[in-house]
């Protein structure tokens, strides 16, 4: 057998070895910022101690090396809500790049709430658990172990996250835009939309008059989707029967997507001009796309009044 002297690991209730949360555990903390740094990754140097934000004070407020804040908020005992409102409004009041939560029991629900802040915010988020223990009679270490932290993974979430929200926001934007104008009188009534269509109805079921936004460009069209493929296609068959006498009305060619390898189809139009587009591009485009739906409403609502429902008809053969 070996001869080798093995230890047994043992743990310390914390307040035996910090008796006072502020004044033991912060102050310890503040002068071996070291030892949290090895166990979240960062570099914090300049570490301050119980710096007011508002009526509030913070437990340590540090800097990272680009000089960027990073708040820490101790807990010696299960974290709770109130610790997590006040990391949150820290966060905030110092404009911080990141927080850090040391807790001696962190619950589920708020592993939960830091994994999702981390993948929802431009901040950081650090959710540590504390012990302490020692070997034999050694004098107690501490002990802490990174349960939260941002990642390379949820780094590429957060960013997703924000481009999403922003597009939200740019679409929006548009749509207010779009039915603020005098000339948008068919859908005044409308919301504006978070996505990248606005639409309002024709007064047939399932076929809709539609504006349409992307990066580089925009349009107006009528979209066809009542439920059936086989309906929508001799819907759509029915209308190109009068190609010719709606595109004389309309004032110019419209592009005719049957779209055979999916179920809807739509007579649509499109211009120049997307979100990503100068302000001044983006009014332009609007302009045409309001005339634009304006003239479609007119050429093809005759016509909608003459369309067979509920059956498939024989493909038809398009006006000459």
């Amino acid at each position: 057998m070996s001869d080798t002297v093995i230890g047994r690991l043992e743990r310390v209730a914390l307040r035996e070895v910090w008796r006072h949360e502020a004044y033991d555990f912060t102050r310890w903390l503040q002068e071996n910022i070291d030892v949290l740094n090895v166990a979240v990754g960062l570099d914090l140097v300049n570490v301050n101690r119980e710096q007011a934000a508002g009526a509030f004070s913070i437990d340590l407020v540090a800097e990272d090396q680009g000089g960027g804040k990073v708040i820490i908020e101790n807990q010696l005992e299960k974290s709770n809500h109130d610790h997590l409102g006040k990391l949150l409004t820290y966060l905030v009041a110092m404009e911080a790049r990141a927080a850090v939560w040391i807790v001696s029991e962190p619950r589920p629900e708020h592993v939960s709430a830091v994994a999702w802040l981390n993948e929802s915010s431009s901040a950081d988020f650090y959710l540590l658990k504390v012990e302490a223990v020692r070997i034999g009679d050694s004098p107690p270490a501490p002990l802490l172990t990174l349960i939260v932290g941002p990642s390379a993974e949820t780094e590429a979430v957060s960013r997703s996250k924000r481009e999403f929200s922003e597009r939200h926001n740019i679409f929006q934007n548009w749509w207010a835009q779009l039915i603020a104008h005098p000339e948008a009188h068919l859908h005044k009534h409308i919301t504006p939309s978070r996505v990248q269509w606005m639409g309002t109805a024709t007064g047939v079921r399932g076929l809709g008059l539609n504006y349409t936004v992307l990066q580089d460009d925009c349009g107006a069209e009528l979209y066809i989707d009542r439920g059936q493929r086989e309906e929508n296609k001799s819907l759509f068959d029915q209308l190109l029967a009068h190609q010719q006498a709606i595109e004389t009305t309309f004032g110019g060619p419209l592009r005719w997507e049957r779209l055979d390898a999916k179920r809807a189809s739509r007579i649509s139009v499109r211009f120049p001009g997307g979100y990503r587009s100068s302000p001044e591009a983006q009014a332009g485009a609007i302009e045409q796309q309001i005339g634009a739906m304006n003239r479609l409403h007119a050429a093809i609502s005759p016509f909608l009044k003459t369309l067979r429902l509920g059956a498939v008809v024989p493909e038809i053969e398009p006006e000459v």
